[in-house]
This record gives structure tokens, sequence and C-alpha cells, in this order.
């Protein structure tokens, strides 16, 4: 017996998704209650880590099935971002896979960008050595998503990046960045190897892997027309559009931290 054709709900439409709902109200209510007293750009990552309780030190478990978002301060944790030289390959390999994917014809997306990034402390440069940009990073706030049913958390922060002069003389801490940028359409996803030294011991070495919103200017537009009544429908929707496909982006990371691609 096949299945009739059925409506999405008795309204005839899809039911809101709080989960994102939840997210893009929280990024936009930091957007537009950031300091005005501070200049800068406005930066949207979510980094994949886990998230750890701090009373046993171990991975945060809660009587929950499903993803879900962490009250902030509701419960003592810590987000590490850093993950494991296997977990770093995996999505290197994934991601090249996914790049050479999308130039060949039929693929079901857009294609993927991909450039190789060095930076130092706070400096970003090219492989040349010239410096591109000095920032110094203020977080504005942060949301914490715990996923039990995958072997990574992930975490939403809003932060705000701030030009600063190039530094003078020999710095005491460094942190050299090694940097794969992959861009797909609003976004790019980043995998970077960073490696802190400091002059009393040997340096460590983390893997992070983020997604962020590429363009702070598309970000502040539509989070400006958001919900505006004399903005056109397609303006005041753009922002949570725009918050969908970025939560989306972060979930496929997520899912995908032990495996192929999966929806």
């Amino acid at each position: 017996m096949s299945l009739p054709p059925l409506s999405l709900s008795i309204l005839g439409v899809e039911p809101l998704d709080e989960f994102i709902k939840e997210i893009a109200d929280f990024v936009h209510y930091t957007i537009i209650n950031r300091p005005p007293d501070l200049q800068g750009k406005v930066e949207v990552e979510a980094k994949v880590g886990q998230l750890v309780d701090t009373s046993s030190n171990r991975r945060l478990e809660l009587p929950i099935l499903v993803e879900t978002i962490i009250a902030p301060q509701s419960i003592p944790l810590r987000f590490e971002s850093n993950m494991s030289v296997e977990q770093h390959k995996h999505f290197n390999t994934r991601l090249n896979e996914l790049q050479n994917s999308s130039m060949q014809p039929g693929f079901p997306s857009s294609p993927l960008g991909y450039v190789h990034l060095k930076l130092y402390g706070l400096r970003e440069t090219t492989k040349t050595g010239k410096v591109l940009e000095c920032m110094r990073k203020i977080r504005l706030g942060d949301l914490n998503i715990y996923s039990p049913k995958r072997a990574v958390d992930w975490r939403v922060s809003v932060n705000l990046e701030v030009p600063v002069s190039h530094p003078i003389g020999s710095p005491t801490h460094t942190r050299k960045k090694d940097r794969l940028s992959y861009s797909h359409e609003e976004f790019s996803i980043d995998l970077t190897q960073v490696t802190a030294s400091t002059p009393n011991g040997p340096p460590t070495v983390m893997h992070e892997l983020e997604i962020e919103i590429a363009r702070p200017t598309l970000l502040l537009a539509t989070a400006a027309k958001r919900g505006d009544p004399n903005a056109p429908e397609l303006e005041r929707s753009a922002f949570d559009e725009l918050i969908r496909a970025f939560v989306n982006n972060a979930r496929i990371l997520v899912r995908n931290a032990n495996e192929g691609w999966q929806p």
C-alpha cells in the first residue's frame, strides 16, 4: 500500500525548528548588543570539540538522547576544542575528498574552495611570510551543544576581532597555526594545527576544526533586517536562513567525526 501525499502539519507548514531558532536568537542578541565602544570585525564560529564535566574531568554525560543546547552557566563544564591527530587526519582526508568531488559534474552542492595559510600569534601571513593582519579576539558569548550520539560536541561563539598594531621585540610566547581553509558559499571551514611555545617548556600541539560565517558585512546586514516589518520578506528572513545553513554545516561536521560523509 502506497502512502498518499501528506501535509507538513495540520496548518500546512513545517513547525518552527526551535534548536536553530535558539542559536539564531543567541547570535542576533549578542551581535545587536555588542559593546558600542569596541570597534572590530564580528565573527560567528562553531568549533568542534568535547564538553568536559569539571567535577570528573571526563566528557559530559547527561540523561539526554539527542543533540541539545546547554543553558549557559547551568552546570560546571568546559569546552575543549582539541581533537586527536587521527581525527585531524580523518577530517583532512574527508574534506579533501569532498573538495575534489565538488568539482565534478553533477555534484549536488556548490564547489568547495581551498587555501593553505600560516598564522603566527596574532599575525596572519601567507606562505611567503608577508603579514596580512594583526588581531586581538574578544569573546562576546558562547553556546555549548551537547551531542551524546556523536564522538564530539560543539560550541557556537560570537567574537569581536579588534585590529592591533604589530608587536615590537621578541615574543616570550608564540602560537603558530598551520591552517587548511575550505570555503563553501557563505562559510569557511578551517582545519588547524596549533603549536604553542614558551621559554620554559616544550611546545604543545593542538588540532582544531571550526566553521565560520565568512562575510561579517553580510552577517550584520541580515541581522539588522531581521524581523523588520518594513523590509521585504526575503530580507527579514535572510539572517535566519544564514544561521540555518551555518548550523546544518556544523551538524554535518559533528556527525562525520568518525566515519565517511553522512547527512
